[in-house]
């Protein structure tokens, strides 16, 4: 489990085939986890959107994340989520509240995709679970689908 989690994580950061790295033998891919772990607990952040599976929140996390710094998502992200709890709650914002929500963050048209995914995940009665359902959802690309895919 854990290896395909990692195998997921090293597509969606570098967007390209982990065939080769398949290659290795099960000794060197588990001596390679566990220095990533290691590496994890000594120097990860406190950030709350590792403290959840919610495809909606990390899908949230993911979108405001893009060419935004984390430091600055942390407070939108908090306040946002207090405010569009769920998908629903978001689907049926008022624009205008969404973009005053928004504001400070840059590129206006993420939080508008999101909220048209939210519309279309809302219409079809749940967040899809697949790469290849995330993938087709508005404002969602490789990466952010491969984000979901492996957090949520």
């Amino acid at each position: 489990m854990l290896e395909d989690s990692l195998v997921c994580v090293i597509k969606a950061i570098y967007s390209f085939s982990v065939e080769p790295f398949m290659e290795l033998s099960k000794k060197k891919i588990e001596a390679f986890q566990r220095k990533v772990l290691i590496w994890y607990a000594k120097h990860k952040r406190d950030l709350p959107w590792r403290k959840t599976t919610d495809p909606y929140r990390i899908v949230v996390s993911e979108v405001m994340l893009q060419q935004t710094q984390v430091d600055r998502v942390v407070k939108y992200y908090r306040n946002f989520l207090a405010k569009y709890p769920t998908l629903s709650d978001l689907a049926g914002a008022e624009k205008v509240e969404l973009l005053k929500m928004w504001q400070g963050l840059g590129y206006n048209n993420r939080v508008l995709r999101l909220q048209q995914m939210a519309l279309e995940i809302v219409k079809k009665g749940g967040f899809p679970e697949s790469y290849e359902e995330l993938i087709e959802l508005p404002g969602i690309g490789p990466y952010t689908a491969r984000a979901v895919h492996a957090f949520a």
